[in-house]
């Protein structure tokens, strides 16, 4: 991973990976909301292959992980601007 210090960062493509990743998202919570609603947990826990469940957390945490990243970089970048103002 590089920096954007250290690199010019192509804001066209940025822009378009970030679209196409957030209609991907959206596609994947569509996904775990049909879920949720047709099933309990118990069922899923119960009747669901175990792999599968530990692939799609950990492909959660990643995710939780990442945007946590962006969040937090975000307020710092926002509360940077208003001790400017």
């Amino acid at each position: 991973m590089v920096s954007a210090a250290s690199r010019q960062v192509d804001v066209t493509r940025l822009g378009a990976e970030i679209s196409a990743a957030k209609v991907e998202l959206l596609s994947a919570q569509c996904a775990a909301d049909r879920v949720r609603l047709q099933y309990s947990v118990q069922d899923i826990v119960a009747f669901a292959e175990p792999q599968a469940l530990k692939r799609m957390i950990a492909s959660t945490e990643a995710l939780y992980n990442f945007f946590s990243q962006i969040g937090a970089q975000i307020k710092q970048k926002e509360e940077s601007a208003r001790q400017t103002e």
